[in-house]
């Protein structure tokens, strides 16, 4: 009964496809919008690349909250963070705290204070939910393992984006440039690749240890999803996520595809930024 349903459905796109129809929807009656934000750690973070930046400058704050500005026109009802659930009580409590206090300040600073809290602020979101989830991977194995079939490729396509790296110093950039360039689509396959998809390349004859790094990374960034799917969203809500630019990028995939989201365009939102000179 199934394949004959996936069948006339594949038939029914077909025929449409033929007609050059651009009508067809995929997606559930009242898709929740979703505005999925990629950002570098404003804070302290174990992540192996890290970009230098003072979460207690004064200049640093104003610009993140002009940030914040203009996202939150987005309006979202739902702010989700990169927090494990384990967490949450912690984090709703202080999100309360700042809504009380905005200038209060905080033992460990990073961009879920910085942006997230002043984004919900501003936008009177109530709901703000941590959906991370820890899982180790050796994204070293290229440097580790000998004899890899395929390594030429891992490490040339590391040597252009060395080259990359060169011309666009992170360091030089503002908060608003960094932010526009992590979510940049070019920017997020970059992250698919060195963190994940690349590792592909490297395995000895016969096996697959790169793949099966490459695995974990999937894995967690598909529990991290499932910890969305989890929350309960009603008509109505607006969900803005705030999350490293590797997850952003897991995301982005799974949300286009998504019957149940819209993704929004977060250019959009960045672009409306207004900086005070």
């Amino acid at each position: 009964m199934k394949i004959q349903l996936i069948f006339a459905i594949m038939m029914f796109l077909a025929t449409h496809v033929k007609a050059q129809n651009k009508d067809i929807s995929l997606k559930l009656d009242n898709p929740i919008p979703v505005l999925n934000l990629g950002t570098f750690h404003m804070g302290y973070s174990p992540d192996a690349n890290t970009i230098e930046f003072d979460e207690h400058d004064k200049g640093n704050i104003a610009q993140v909250h002009q940030i914040a500005q203009a996202i939150a026109a987005f309006k979202p009802t739902v702010i989700l963070v990169e927090v494990e659930p384990s967490e949450n009580e912690k984090l709703q409590q202080a999100y309360q705290d700042y809504l009380m206090s905005p200038d209060m300040e905080f033992t460990n600073t990073s961009e879920v204070q910085l942006l997230a809290f002043e984004v919900g602020r501003l936008a009177n979101s109530t709901r703000i939910y941590g959906i991370d989830y820890q899982q180790g991977y050796n994204y070293s194995l290229a440097y580790q393992l000998e004899n890899s079939v395929d390594s030429e490729s891992y490490f040339q396509y590391m040597k252009l984006l060395e080259k990359l790296e060169e011309e666009y110093v992170a360091e030089e950039m503002t908060v608003l440039e960094h932010l526009q360039m992590t979510n940049d689509p070019r920017y997020l396959d970059i992250l698919l690749n060195i963190n994940a998809d690349m590792l592909t390349h490297i395995s000895s004859p016969g096996n697959y240890e790169g793949a099966d790094e490459a695995t974990k990374m999937y894995h967690r960034n598909l529990v991290m999803y499932s910890h969305l799917n989890q929350i309960r969203l009603d008509k109505g809500d607006r969900v803005f996520i705030l999350m490293g630019g590797t997850h952003t990028a897991f995301f982005n995939m799974w949300l286009k595809r998504s019957p149940k989201y819209e993704l929004e365009d977060v250019t959009e939102y960045l672009n409306a930024v207004q900086l005070d000179d």
